[in-house]
């Protein structure tokens, strides 16, 4: 019963001081973001903690972080130029038109819950997943490099630049070093710390979270607690043509959501050997962001990030995450001032490790060890996320991967041909039949100089969809055309099913065979394992 204790109070120590390293560098990520999506600091902040809060405490995936990310802003930036356009002259409606399409996109995500389609991320291939990981590392490097600008858009040069690097290069040599010391010190927090100690005391001139703030154009970090928007019932009115506006820019937020946070819910499960629930996790981002979006926030999603940086620092638990957004609301309310002192090259730092941490660099060695269309996947994807963003890469991705999937196995099927005694022409069909394979099947038949009888075996064929049935009654057309005589055997039964509804002339050429495939499609994967266990396999 001790060690139990022992135990949890070390998993409560680690995820508290992870939460507390976490909650540091969420600060300048969600500031950022609120300026790209052309919205005040608090904006972002205020969704970092409500967002962050709720998935912690519903979410599917334990110690995964969200808030306001980079992907869901770059969509938010037209949408709030087009309703400060749409209001009064001298009227700025754009925020409010934020909101209301938040509430959307949150509705649509928990659909996605209630209907269980986070089931689906797991039909990304790994090429797929490894592109991702990798573009995202590079995004987030690139991210990284505006911090070494000025507020004019020009790079740092001379002692600045310098000061800068040092710092930089201090925070992740700190991190790198301090865990071959000893590994019960989080190393970011040590960092930041250490860091912000010599940024302080010596009176350096370098850029902090405050002056990164008041560049922006922003007053700072303090503000009061979260409020009811009201004023969204008021300014945005509830037509018609206001869900024509606002609607595909939800439904794109939605889909970019839910792909970030159920991809690093994947990467997650991956580092922490466990498996979270992608539809829980589809409701718990639905319902932060519905909350969020009532209480004046931008929105969000998971942050890749941010929850590598708390799985590195040993956050595991939910508790992590409830720390880091509760103490994003403390540092709002009670310690902006001590807050904005932190230097911006020690959160640089911290995120250039996850840049390294992240990176698939295993990538490399593989890239001739396996298939060239799956090294055109990794590249393609990785590529996409830089360029664009994270839902057309990983959509992208899929699409190449199963169109490079249909490609290999239509060239699988074959037909193995032999004649009978009594004269009737036998043909053996391997492989999948489905729209891809259809005209190399095709093309197995001699229907002009075949014998009067004909019998097509599907025994080892598996008959996948429409355009496969629509090949087969094709075929059986032709042969009765011909004037010859064709019977179809060991069809599965949701197949005969089809035929016979297409035409009641399958009732004859149809062999009812007592060995008949019975297959079909594992819509559960419980389900599947439910009947995977009644057969002891």
């Amino acid at each position: 019963m001790t060690a139990f204790f022992r135990k949890k109070a070390a998993n409560a120590k680690d995820d508290i001081l992870s939460g507390i390293t976490v909650a540091l560098a969420l600060v300048p990520e969600a500031v950022a973001f609120a300026f790209v999506a052309g919205v005040d600091p608090l904006v972002g902040l205020y969704a970092a903690f409500m967002v962050g809060l709720v998935t912690s405490i519903f979410g599917g995936r334990p110690g995964m972080i969200s808030g306001a990310t980079g992907a869901l802003a770059v969509v938010m930036v037209s949408l709030v130029a087009e309703g400060n356009a749409m209001g009064a002259e001298g009227e700025n409606l754009g925020l409010y038109y934020l909101f209301a399409t938040v509430i959307l996109m949150g509705s649509i995500q928990m659909l996605a819950g209630i209907f269980k389609l986070g089931k689906f991320v797991r039909l990304i291939p790994h090429p797929v997943m490894m592109g991702f990981v990798n573009g995202l590392a590079i995004v987030i490097f690139l991210s990284q490099l505006n911090m070494f600008k000025d507020a004019s858009g020009d790079w740092f040069t001379g002692p600045r630049l310098v000061t800068m690097l040092g710092l930089v290069l201090l925070t992740m040599g700190i991190m790198f070093f301090l865990p071959k010391l000893t590994k019960k010190l989080p190393e970011a927090l040590i960092a930041i710390g250490a860091v912000s100690a010599i940024v302080i005391l010596g009176n350096l001139d370098v850029a902090t979270v405050g002056s990164f703030i008041r560049d922006g154009g922003g007053t700072g970090l303090e503000g009061g607690l979260p409020t009811f928007q009201w004023d969204i019932f008021s300014k945005v009115p509830f037509t018609w043509k206001t869900l024509e506006f606002i609607g595909p820019y939800a439904i794109i937020l939605a889909a970019v959501g839910l792909i970030e946070s159920l991809m690093t819910l994947n990467l997650v499960d991956e580092l922490t050997e466990t498996r979270g629930n992608a539809n829980r996790e589809c409701m718990a981002q639905g319902g932060a962001n519905i909350l969020t979006g009532f209480f004046g926030g931008m929105g969000g999603c998971a942050m890749i990030g941010q929850s590598l940086i708390n799985i590195k620092s040993g956050g595991r638990k939910r508790l992590s995450g409830i720390v880091a957004a509760s103490l994003l609301l403390v540092f709002i309310l009670f310690a902006a001032g001590l807050i904005e002192q932190v230097p911006i090259a020690a959160l640089v730092g911290v995120m250039f490790m996850v840049v390294i941490g992240t990176f698939a660099w295993s990538s490399f060695r593989i890239l001739n060890k396996i298939p060239l269309s799956d090294v055109i996947v990794l590249v393609a994807v990785s590529a996409l996320t830089v360029v664009f963003d994270l839902a057309i890469a990983v959509i992208a991705g899929v699409i190449i991967s199963a169109l490079v999937f249909s490609w290999e196995n239509a060239k699988r099927i074959r037909a193995r041909k032999r004649m009978k005694d009594d004269g009737t022409k036998i043909y053996e069909i391997w492989g999948p039949l489905f729209f891809g394979s259809i005209i190399a099947f095709n093309e197995k038949f001699d229907v002009k100089n075949d014998p009067e009888q004909v019998e097509i075996d599907f025994v080892e064929s598996r008959v996948s969809d429409h355009s496969a049935i629509e090949a087969i009654y094709n075929l059986v057309l032709k042969y009765e055309e011909a004037g010859k005589k064709i019977k179809l055997k060991h069809l599965s039964e949701d197949c005969k099913v089809l035929l016979y509804k297409s035409s009641p002339k399958f009732k004859e050429v149809i062999v009812e065979a007592i060995d008949d495939p019975r297959y079909h499609l594992a819509e559960d994967p419980e389900r599947f394992t439910k009947g995977l266990a009644e057969y002891n396999l």
